[in-house]
């Protein structure tokens, strides 16, 4: 069972910190998608964005409580040598273009080898379609998406960060998988620990995360 947990409550355990990044093109979206997620609002003149920024929302996933640190990267090419170091500790990652933009979509793959390039090798990845509150400009066919998708084992979905459509969904699917597989990765590791085995662990085409990247947060803190 997933839920939302609030945008913000500051006295919430928090059981699990992952983080997840925004990739693609400048002007697709990435920013007000992640302002409709974190904050649940729209602004029809959102600013680019210049360097990194993030948020953070927490929600419960299976009656843990997992804050999401979003980071939010400039698409244009100037900024990209100072984003790249961002993908690193990275779990999961939404690659974004544009519907209506034809040329974001052909970007996708060279996105997608910059992610793979810089992030963990095991990141739960989600491809992004974004603005189908302009169906009628559409410049990319959803079965092109859901082909590339496929191809390169992907979750897919098409959003419009206007209407809200599909926003809360696209994360909770990457941030519940990204939970699935650490619960499994903790229960494979008692188990092997038990019968004195080193954990090991893989499933559809991802794997489990390191410990680098999936942080308690009641236990991020460093004695003195």
């Amino acid at each position: 069972m997933t839920s939302g947990g609030g945008y913000g409550d500051a006295s919430q355990k928090i059981d699990y910190v992952f983080k997840v990044v925004l990739i693609g093109d400048s002007a697709v979206g990435k920013s007000q998608i992640l302002a409709r997620f974190a904050r649940n609002e729209f602004s029809l003149d959102s600013k680019a964005t210049i360097g990194v920024e993030f948020q953070t929302r927490t929600l419960v996933i299976q009656h843990k409580s997992v804050k999401a640190q979003i980071w939010d990267t400039a698409g244009q090419e100037r900024y990209r040598a100072v984003t790249s170091a961002y993908y690193r500790g990275a779990v999961g990652a939404l690659l974004v273009y544009d519907i209506t933009k034809r040329q974001t979509f052909d970007h996708i793959p060279r996105w997608l080898e910059e992610l793979r390039a810089h992030a963990d090798k095991n990141i739960v990845i989600m491809l992004i379609g974004n603005k189908t509150d302009l169906e009628d400009q559409r410049a990319v066919p959803t079965e092109d998406a859901k082909e590339f998708a496929q191809k390169e084992g992907l979750f897919f979905l098409e959003t419009s960060a206007m209407e809200a459509t599909n926003v809360e969904d696209a994360f909770f699917t990457v941030l519940t998988e990204i939970f699935n597989i650490v619960n499994k990765k903790n229960l494979a590791a008692g188990d092997d620990q038990a019968n004195g085995n080193s954990a090991s662990l893989t499933g559809k085409k991802i794997l489990v995360p390191g410990p680098a990247q999936v942080i308690p947060e009641k236990k991020a803190c460093c004695r003195s």
